[in-house]
């Protein structure tokens, strides 16, 4: 079973981008998108995504955020947010249930220019991670999407560099730690923990795509008891479209 995740950085910009020629070769059973930009009305999908079932939460504010799964296997449930009111206007969270686990798609909230949305970061993070530790009580999770930090320094080109940078502060790693600690692994990190130079973000400035300056935000998540059912987990950083690449899980 393959899994894929992308910021697409505006699905109706992507779609002119070779979203659906990569679907059409990629064929996942899950395809889970961030930052969509737009509501379900609004976009023309083309004859790839035929095969998919599709559930959106996109954001208030037009043109703004939201996420998006396309599955080809029906959900049990779905569910939009959090339960939170004043997390849950920006479309960021959106969970389907299926017999074996919770899916939970996220595009984490940036802190932004010199950390100025850094205190709403830590609200939300620390709710994110009794979210997810709540919906294990009930079954196994798989998370995926922008988290929007990079969790070591092996996780960025530039550590030095960016040690006060929204992604990569101090209480944003922590808070990832958290996360973790609280019983979910890095798929990525659990097949190739000393693996360099995996990014899978790139600013669009300076040729730092080109160079590969870049930084490993898009995750796959796992509950522990979920390990022994992994396959892979990889990074498709020569897949162009958004100043993302994808990230993919495969299960056995």
């Amino acid at each position: 079973m393959k899994l894929i995740s992308w910021n697409v950085n505006g699905i109706r910009s992507a779609l002119g981008k070779g979203l659906p020629e990569f679907l059409a070769t990629e064929k996942p059973e899950i395809l889970a998108l961030q930052e969509t930009k737009a509501r379900p009305e609004q976009v023309a999908l083309p004859l790839e995504f035929g095969g998919y079932k599709s559930f959106w939460n996109s954001a208030e504010k037009p043109g703004y955020s939201g996420t998006a799964v396309f599955t080809r296997d029906e959900p049990l449930n779905v569910r939009l947010g959090m339960g939170i009111d004043h997390h849950d206007k920006e479309g960021r969270v959106l969970t389907l249930e299926y017999p074996d686990f919770h899916l939970v798609n996220v595009y984490t909230p940036n802190s932004q220019d010199e950390l100025r949305r850094l205190p709403y970061r830590m609200e939300w993070d620390e709710a994110f991670r009794l979210y997810l530790n709540g919906l294990e009580k009930t079954k196994p999770v798989i998370f995926c999407g922008d988290l929007n930090v990079a969790h070591q320094e092996i996780d960025i080109a530039r550590p030095k560099d960016n040690r006060k940078s929204a992604g990569f502060s101090d209480e944003e790693r922590a808070g990832f730690g958290l996360l973790l600690g609280s019983g979910f692994h890095d798929s990525f990190r659990h097949f190739y923990p000393d693996k360099k130079e995996a990014y899978s973000w790139w600013s669009m400035r300076g040729g730092a795509r080109q160079r590969n300056v870049g930084w490993r935000i898009d995750y796959f998540g796992t509950s522990k008891g979920m390990l022994g059912n992994l396959k892979d987990a990889s990074i498709m950083p020569h897949v162009t479209g958004s100043d993302h690449c994808p990230v993919v899980l495969d299960l056995g």
